[in-house]
Formats: C-alpha cells, structure tokens, sequence
C-alpha cells in the first residue's frame, strides 16, 4: 500500500502522536472547497486545524483556549507538535473557536469510515446501527424549560430531554453510530443530536455514505418500519431487526420474520452487539460523559472528534500491524 509506504518511513521512531497527525497529512481527509464567493478565505486549511483538535482530544485539554496556552508552549517536543500539525504560526484563540463549531467533522468521519472499507481493514458484511444518550452535567428542568427559567448557571439550554432502556431519563445528547462488525469494530459513520430525536429518523444520514458497501444492517426494533425498510432498499442495505408475527402477518412482513428467525438472520442480529461494547468503550476512553462542552455545536465537534480520534488511532494500529487495533486508551497521552 502506498500510503502505508509513505507512513512507515516518515515516522519509524516518532511518538504515537506524531505519527497520527503525519498520517492525517497523508490521508487527504477533506478537501477545502476553492474561495470562489466573496469573503475572507480560510488561513488555515480544514486538514491543519483538525490536527490541532485532534491534540485536544488526546490530551483532553478541557478548552480552545487551554488548547493555544498548550500550542505556544516553547519546548521541543510542542514545537514537534505544531510542526506535525501543518503549523507555521500559532493560530489565536478565537479562529479555534470559531472553526471548532463550524469543523465538518461528520463528513470527515465518513470519509475514514469509508476507507476501512475499501481497505478491507474492516468487514463490509454486517453493520451495526444504534445511538446512545450523553448526559450533561447540569440538567434542566421540564418544569423550568417551560417557563424559559435558568435555576443555575451552568445549564446546556441546547440539550433536551431522552428515555434510555439502561438510566432512563436523561438530559442530554445522542450520538448515533453505524460500526463494522466482526474482528475489528470501527465507526464508519456518526452524527449528534439532542437526546429527544427519535433514533430511526437518523438512519438515512448514518446508511446513505455506505450505499453499495455493506448489504446487511443489524438494528433493534426501533428501526423495524415500512418506510424505513423502503429508504433502505434504495440504498442497497437489507437492515435485519427483530420482527414479531401476528396473527394477520402476511406478505412481506411475513418472509422478514421467516428471515429474522432464520440461522442467516440470527448470525446477523447478534452482531449488533459490537456496537453497543464500541459505545461503552469509547465513553471509557474519551470521558465524554458527563460532557465536558456545552451547545449543540460545541458538542457535536467534540464528540464527533473523540470519534474521529477512535478511528485514526485504530487506522494507525493497522498500518503499524498491530495484533489488537481497538486497544486504543493506552495510546492517549503518548
């Protein structure tokens, strides 16, 4: 493989962190569009700032502006870093801000999702599809809510309110996923929403990047819908859910049950549990809940990025021919 030609012998004895953000530099992850419409183009390229976030999430440096205190430190190894990252000049605190909100990191994640794909780095068989709720520090009350009264500072006005099976009620957000399955379990796909969406109604935005790769789809029996199943035969996924028989149940219905309780559906719905592990193992990893940022952008770009960080930490374990990709929290700090 070309690129991993390239990785290899640029960062044979860097630190992990370095290698990461070189290999970013190789992979051509986004491509800003030309400043073709009037206004100020872009100082810093999309790929320069991503790296920079990047070090915020290995790190866990709590703000942009602790971020900037932590880039203009004057040693060698910072200088290293601000090197590896793209950076000629330290960037002030307020382009980080800005460009935190407006990072379009969920176009990035696909991308890397799709490239495990193509490099049969993960299995293109199965898919898992789910969300899970991430809970805010401070909650705001219904009570509250409806007569627009903030008790306490502090307060994510941006969040809502979502039922979880496992805490019950939550305030918060959701993060919803689409993995691989299998050897390695690696997001492909991501978005963020408030904790009140209805799961299902995130599905298109999470299947459409994979149309054509990945024929079968596991999910829970939130996604067992008529419209559902229509959006995704257009898209060349078969989602597989759990379907229960009537007395009524006939034509196709009845041959997705058939399918369901069959030795070929049961293999597939079983694999939906590599996403809920990947859910538990990336909030131990990253500490994202309860959520460190607040507002629906600061907190869409942050976990989005801890995402995003997964994936090019597990990619960098391939290309480095680690037997265990996923082992990924030893990693960060390094």
């Amino acid at each position: 493989m070309h690129i991993k030609r390239r990785f290899l012998s640029k960062i044979k004895s860097e630190p992990i962190l370095i290698g990461i953000l070189h290999l970013i530099g190789l992979l051509s992850l986004y491509k800003d569009a030309d400043q073709t419409k009037p206004g100020r183009p872009y100082v810093y390229s999309t790929t320069v700032i991503l790296r920079c976030f990047v070090v915020r999430i290995w790190f866990r440096i709590p703000s942009n502006n602790a971020l900037h205190y932590f880039l203009s430190a004057d040693t060698r190894y910072h200088n290293k870093i601000m090197s590896a990252c793209g950076l000629h000049s330290l960037p002030d605190r307020r382009t980080f801000d800005r460009r935190f909100k407006v990072l379009p990191i969920q176009n990035i994640v696909s991308s890397m999702g799709l490239r495990f794909l193509r490099e049969n780095l993960a299995e293109s068989h199965v898919g898992a599809v789910d969300s899970a709720i991430v809970s805010c520090k401070k909650v705001w009350h219904k009570s509250d809510m409806k007569k627009n009264r903030i008790p306490v500072s502090g307060i994510d006005i941006d969040a809502r309110w979502g039922f979880s099976k496992s805490k019950g009620w939550v305030f918060g957000y959701k993060l919803h996923m689409c993995c691989s399955t299998g050897k390695v379990s690696v997001p492909l796909t991501a978005t963020v929403s408030t904790a009140n969406i209805y799961d299902p109604h995130r599905y298109d935005v999470l299947v459409k990047p994979l149309a054509g790769l990945m024929p079968y789809m596991a999910a829970d029996s939130l996604y067992s819908s008529e419209e559902l199943y229509y959006t995704s035969k257009e898209m060349g996924v078969t989602p597989v859910c759990p379907i229960r028989r009537y007395r009524h149940t006939k034509g196709i219905r009845l041959k997705r049950y058939h399918f369901f309780g069959s030795k070929k559906g049961q293999w597939i719905i079983r694999r939906r549990n590599s996403i809920e592990r990947l859910f538990d193992r990336m909030k131990d990893t990253f500490g994202i809940e309860p959520l460190p940022v607040r507002g629906r952008y600061n907190v869409s770009s942050y976990v989005l990025m801890c995402v995003f960080v997964y994936q090019i930490a597990i990619y960098y374990n391939c290309m480095m021919g680690v037997s265990k990709p996923q082992c990924v929290k030893h990693m960060l700090g390094n």
